[in-house]
């Protein structure tokens, strides 16, 4: 897993240099600022929206009113790193239903970018097959719908456990790789669908190299702590270095 994760990282420096040598500047940007607002503005209600609800869980619970009631500053301060922990874990959650409203809307952007690299690897003529472009846009549909339930299932059971003491509060890193494996299975899956395998293959493959997907979404969050720039380059980016990233795959598969 460790040497599938480094594949991933190492990937992202490989992208670079096709991104580079092959001039796709205008596929990254363009998508990319469009990216970067929408981000910026939803993150800003969101962050908004999860204070709000922590305060209301705080007011209707009664725990607010319990802890000034307290001596104890040991119990207010754990309750306080709950609170942080609760509102990090909503945050990812929002996130997550950001990303994969991105993933759909920038599934054509991502399949020809998936097309391009393909063809750039191989050496070969880009394919100008619509039916088989359009095809390769509907996987990326179905397969960010898929993950978008899976996932949203998985979070809120995190946020569950993160209500209990002290165990809670490995919940934001738990969540976290939850979150980069579910965001990297959608990125590789755009050039594993070249081998017009099915969903159900494609799943196994992806919970069998658990590391390519993981390491793929770790970059791809990584770029976002980067504000603005790492926000314009990170989607384009992660889906041309998950592209690499299964060629090489292949390769050592034949």
């Amino acid at each position: 897993m460790l040497k599938e994760f480094i594949i991933s990282i190492q990937s992202y420096f490989k992208a670079h240099e096709l991104i580079k040598t092959h001039k796709l500047w205008k596929w990254i940007i363009i998508p990319g600022i469009i990216y970067a607002i929408l981000f910026g503005t939803s993150m800003y209600f969101f962050s908004k929206s999860a204070n709000e609800v922590i305060q209301w869980l705080n007011v209707e619970t009664g725990l607010q009113k319990w802890l000034t009631t307290l001596e104890d500053s040991w119990i207010g301060f754990l309750f306080t790193i709950g609170g942080v922990i609760i509102w990090i874990i909503l945050m990812l959650l929002y996130f997550s239903l950001f990303k994969y409203i991105w993933l759909i809307l920038g599934a054509p952007v991502f399949s020809y970018l998936t097309q391009r690299t393909i063809s750039i690897l191989d050496n070969t003529p880009m394919v100008s097959e619509p039916k088989l472009y359009i095809n390769l846009v509907v996987d990326g549909i179905k397969m960010a719908a898929r993950n978008t339930l899976w996932q949203t299932v998985y979070v809120f059971s995190i946020i569950f456990i993160s209500l209990l003491p002290l165990i809670g509060w490995a919940t934001p890193l738990l969540a976290g790789l939850v979150e980069c494996y579910f965001y990297g299975f959608s990125m590789l899956n755009y050039s594993y669908e070249k081998f017009n395998r099915s969903t159900v293959n494609s799943s196994t493959f992806m919970n069998q190299h658990r590391g390519l997907a993981i390491g793929n979404g770790m970059v791809f969050y990584i770029m976002h702590c980067v504000v603005l720039v790492g926000w314009i380059f990170a989607p384009a980016y992660a889906v041309i270095a998950a592209t690499i990233t299964m060629h090489e795959v292949k390769k050592v598969r034949q």
